[in-house]
Parts: structure tokens; C-alpha cells; sequence
């Protein structure tokens, strides 16, 4: 059964702004928190809630994945030869859900979540419904017959909202090709995203 967050965008309520750049984002009209102490000036964050804030925004991006999901991440890209940070990046962004939200199959990782979860998606010809699935460079994934015509993806399909980064070739509403694992700086984040804080806040 899929995780799905009660409202996706209390984390965008919750970090001050939005974080994968959607127009319905409540905190394009609103910035403060809601009541009527939502106005009141902001606590400056300690060094510990500013890497915890990364953390959070971080792991909210992809869907709000599991604290032990999202450690074994760390943990894994810790094992990695290189930037510590930016092999979290690229491990984050091999999960099956996020390329098939990149490929812009669906219009926010939660769908893309549930389209993987329900079957509408191949990988090599494999159909699998496991969202968090490591894909490899140059693997393909593909939409079923049936997800192709869902009207979520249609409708996600031909959206200017966001376009697709290089590290993907993409047949639009059908197919996409892992080209390369990305780097930070090639991923296109609507909002600024800090690995090196969360490093610092795992290895304390």
C-alpha cells in the first residue's frame, strides 16, 4: 500500500516555501503560517534546525520517503568514493518514483509514487511496482498502455510547468532512458537544496 502524506503541502507550509515550484503551493499567496500567531517573527534557527530543516526538506521533496529509508541513503552514499553529498544526490534521483517525475509522466512525486505502486510501469519490459527501485544508466522505463492514456498523464505530459533535465532521454507520456547519474548542480530543484548539511547532521 502507498505512504501518502495527509497533505503535501504542509511541508511547504512547514519549510516557508515551495519546494517543487507548484502554482498551487499555498505559500505563493502566503508566506507566514496560518492563525493568528502566523505572522509572528521567526525563531532564528540553532546549527542543529537549520541541518535538520535540510533534512526535512530534502526528504519531503521525494515524496515525504521514510526516516530509515532516507538514512540508509546517507549510509549508502557514505560507502561511495567522492562527495558524500552529491552521491546522495544521485542515489536519490535512481529511485524509480523520481524518474518517472522528472520524465514528467506525473505532475508531483506523491503521483508518481502511486503510478509506480499500481503497476502502470516497466523498466527493461519488467513491469514493477516498487517505487523506490534502483534504476541503472541506460536503463529504460516505460508507461503501460493503460498508464499512457490515465488522464493524470496526459495532462502532466503536456504541462509547461517544468521541463525535463539532460540526464534523461525522454519520449514524452511513453518512455524515458536513464542517461547518467546527475550531479547537484544538474538537477533541477524549485527550490535550494544543502546535502552538505545533511552530512553534517548525520555525522555528528
Amino acid at each position: 500500500m502507498t505512504k501518502r502524506s495527509p497533505s503535501k503541502y504542509k511541508i511547504d507550509r512547514r519549510m516557508g516555501e515551495s519546494i517543487w515550484g507548484r502554482p498551487k503551493s499555498p505559500v505563493n499567496k502566503r508566506s507566514y503560517g496560518p492563525g493568528q500567531h502566523g505572522q509572528r517573527r521567526a525563531k532564528k534557527l540553532s546549527d542543529y534546525g537549520t541541518q535538520l530543516q535540510a533534512k526535512q526538506k530534502l526528504k519531503g521533496y521525494y515524496g515525504n520517503i521514510t526516516e530509515r529509508q532516507f538514512r540508509r541513503y546517507y549510509q549508502e552514499a557514505v560507502r561511495r568514493p567522492g562527495d558524500t553529498g552529491e552521491n546522495m544526490i544521485g542515489l536519490l534521483e535512481h529511485r524509480l518514483d523520481a524518474l518517472v517525475y522528472r520524465a514528467k509522466f506525473v505532475p508531483t512525486p506523491f503521483a508518481a509514487r502511486q503510478l509506480v505502486s499500481h503497476g502502470h510501469v516497466k523498466v527493461n519490459g519488467r513491469r514493477l511496482n516498487i517505487a523506490s527501485y534502483q534504476v541503472r544508466d541506460t536503463d529504460l522505463v516505460e508507461l503501460t498502455a493503460k498508464g499512457r492514456e490515465m488522464a493524470l498523464v496526459l495532462e502532466a505530459t503536456n504541462s509547461p510547468e517544468r521541463d525535463t533535465p539532460d540526464y534523461l532521454e525522454v519520449d514524452p507520456g511513453k518512455s524515458a532512458k536513464f542517461l547518467r547519474t546527475p550531479k547537484l548542480a544538474d538537477v533541477p530543484y524549485a527550490a535550494q537544496m544543502q546535502p552538505h548539511l545533511i552530512v553534517e547532521f548525520y555525522s555528528r
